[in-house]
């Protein structure tokens, strides 16, 4: 299935694979994909630190390797994880980028998208700053639109998923907070780019 790009030439988005509309904070955590991958999926997350409070730096600090474990007490938790994604959006709509979409982020761990194991192998990991389960604001919502349309651009998008699908019983985010239908609308992608479970008539919208 071809979705279509962002009509901007590819030559204006991107740097190579730095986009060239978001703020660059390169992560040492990263690597190669293997020669000859499809980089066709788009994986959808949620994250704040520390969980529910939001416009820190911390999620920045933890992309990157710097962030103080024993600022708060949920840290501990974490302590010492190297994790990455692509980009990251903020509640109000700012895009960060942490890894060339070229190249390998840190961000699904064990997962299995239509028969395909290693989703960080031929993924893009894009966090959007919030709570499992809890809405996502207006601004964030015209920035993954138009940030998947980009990446189709770069890559031949043919999937949008949650990490909550990739890695089922493991992980619950974004959650049901997020609008899967509202994106799917904004995007004017097919019904078969996105989980069909998140798409029924008579799924819970966020109303945003």
């Amino acid at each position: 299935m071809k979705i279509p790009p962002d009509s901007a030439p590819e030559q204006a988005l991107w740097t190579d694979g730095w986009l060239r509309g978001a703020r660059h904070c390169p992560s040492p955590n990263f690597g190669p994909r293997p020669d000859g991958t499809r980089v066709d999926l788009i994986v959808i997350h949620s994250i704040s630190l520390p969980p529910g409070v939001y416009g820190g730096p911390e999620v920045e600090q933890l992309f990157t390797n710097r962030l103080d474990w024993n600022a708060h007490p949920y840290f501990e938790r974490i302590r010492g994880i190297e994790v990455s994604a692509h980009f990251f959006v903020r509640r109000d709509g700012e895009l960060l980028q942490f890894v060339d979409v070229d190249a390998r982020a840190w961000h699904a761990g064990a997962s299995c998208w239509r028969g395909r194991d290693n989703c960080n192998d031929h993924s893009i990991g894009i966090e959007l700053e919030g709570l499992e389960g809890g809405h996502f604001e207006d601004k964030q919502y015209a920035t993954l639109t138009r940030l998947c349309r980009q990446l189709a651009q770069r890559h031949p998008i043919a999937h949008v998923a949650g990490h909550e699908h990739i890695a089922p019983g493991r992980k619950q985010d974004p959650g049901p907070g997020f609008d899967w239908r509202r994106l799917r609308d904004d995007l004017g992608w097919a019904d078969a780019c996105f989980p069909h479970d998140t798409l029924r008539h008579d799924a819970p919208s966020s109303g945003l």
